[in-house]
């Protein structure tokens, strides 16, 4: 648990880093709540794609996401992702919503409309929230308590997502590539792989889980301790 009346932990980092999983962690380490942005886009475009709407259409993409009857959970305990009342927590995470997210999430006012609900959802979490997604350490929460940038390399973030098992059917080479072009699609919008000033970068390439997660723990603790001193 944390001494913090409130506090906001902010985790940034590429696809295949681990930050959904070692924040869930730190969430539970300090007893905060917890908020996946990434699970937020993915939502967003399963409301698009639902409506049927094309790709390339700005304007409609835009006003789909300001009118989509989205229920976001931030309990720890008990993920809770609805629109309207379809639970849509599995689809959100189908290849159908990967392989079009980025091209929602690259539309400005989409970015605009959700950041603004996550930073919200942030500042009226009642003891605190973890939040983790790219950009949350630069442009939703850079007023964060603490600001963590955990990446890894990109071999190693291929095999963190079983992609290893894939090399052995010939596979592998679309997958790595897949990887490489979400790394490039996001990189237009944010730059997730170097910390900006005040950011901590936690590289998790020669880390386990566990020490990972140690490793952003005492990380959190030595940003809070830093400006407790100052």
């Amino acid at each position: 648990m944390h001494e913090n009346p409130k506090l906001t932990i902010a985790i940034d980092g590429p696809s295949g880093s681990g930050k959904s999983s070692v924040s869930k962690e730190v969430a539970r380490h300090f007893g905060l709540a917890y908020l996946d942005t990434g699970a937020m886009y993915r939502a967003a475009t399963y409301r698009v794609l639902e409506l049927g709407i094309d790709l390339n259409d700005a304007e409609a993409i835009a006003k789909a996401v300001e009118e989509m009857p989205l229920v976001f959970g931030t309990n720890i305990k008990e993920e809770e992702i609805l629109m309207g009342s379809t639970d849509i927590r599995e689809e959100i995470r189908s290849e159908r919503i990967s392989s079009a997210v980025s091209a929602v999430a690259s539309v400005p006012a989409v970015r605009e409309h959700l950041i603004g609900l996550q930073r919200w959802m942030i500042n009226h979490a009642i003891n605190g929230m973890v939040a983790e997604g790219r950009d949350i350490t630069t442009v939703v929460a850079p007023d964060a308590d603490a600001r963590i940038l955990l990446t890894a390399s990109e071999e190693v973030r291929m095999a963190r997502r079983g992609l290893e098992n894939a090399e052995k059917s010939g596979a592998s080479g679309d997958l790595s590539k897949q990887i490489a072009e979400r790394d490039a699609k996001d990189s237009k919008v944010n730059n997730f792989m170097k910390a900006a000033e005040g950011v901590t970068l936690v590289d998790s390439s020669d880390l386990d889980f566990n020490a990972t997660v140690s490793a952003v723990i005492n990380a959190v603790n030595d940003q809070l301790k830093a400006k407790r001193a100052g």
